[in-house]
């Protein structure tokens, strides 16, 4: 795959995850505008080593928006309600105050 291809498809994959992570919050949602922004800013950019550096950092900020953002909705004036997307929960593993002994 090509660079173009490879900064093409960061763009959508951004945008899918801002769409998910941010979903019903229409404030949050205008992150949009950010990513178009910033791509529209370095679209010209031909050095190989920046390109490689922009794009290790939209994919550190896709995964950083994918894996620790959760969102918080303001049910009261003092209380705040999380909403985990379904991909964020995983299994607990329950804490043991006695650890085995490996042989």
């Amino acid at each position: 795959m090509g660079q173009p291809a490879k900064v093409l498809q960061l763009f959508k994959t951004l945008h899918r995850t801002r769409q998910q992570v941010f979903k019903n919050d229409k404030r949050a949602l205008e992150a949009r505008v950010k990513i178009n922004e910033e791509f529209k800013k370095h679209k010209n950019e031909t050095s190989p080593e920046k390109i490689k550096e922009m794009m290790k950092l939209g994919s550190d900020v896709e995964l950083l928006l994918r894996t620790a953002v959760i969102q918080g909705i303001h049910t009261d004036h003092d209380t705040l309600q999380l909403v985990p997307r379904k991909d964020l929960l995983t299994e607990n593993v329950p804490y043991c105050d006695s650890p085995t002994q490996k042989q």
